[in-house]
């Protein structure tokens, strides 16, 4: 089994499967919408991601009507919002870390500023 990401599909599979013209796989590529790795040859190499990217692409401009341009929009807005996504999930787990590291517990500890020194309650166990 090859990884997401490993380019072993040729032009012409990749058209058989999504059943449509190897030409329409150029014209994506011209747009920018994929771009498939290139062997050693110069012969063109999709990845499973591309092959699920160009599903989408199809989806947008068969079932939706969007045009190229609108795929590219579609596509860089969704890219952006993986990113800031991902973004989101990093920072939370950055705050769980940051909350689980603390030694005293947050209603234990009471941080308070009555002047230019800090002053620190610990309220004591009942």
């Amino acid at each position: 089994m090859h990884q997401y990401e490993e380019p072993v599909y040729l032009i012409s599979i990749v058209a058989k499967i999504l059943e449509i013209h190897p030409q329409t796989l150029r014209q994506y590529e011209r747009e920018n919408l994929v771009c498939p790795s290139r062997s050693n040859g110069r012969i063109r190499l999709y990845s499973q991601r591309d092959i699920d990217r160009i599903k989408l692409i199809l989806r947008l401009t068969r079932e939706l009507g969007v045009n190229l341009a609108g795929v590219d929009i579609i596509l860089r807005l969704k890219e952006n919002v993986d990113e800031m996504e991902q973004d989101i999930l990093d920072l939370r787990r950055e705050v769980t870390k940051a909350k689980s590291g603390q030694t005293v517990s947050p209603d234990k500890a009471l941080v308070t500023k009555k002047s230019i020194y800090d002053m620190i309650i610990f309220e004591e166990k009942k």
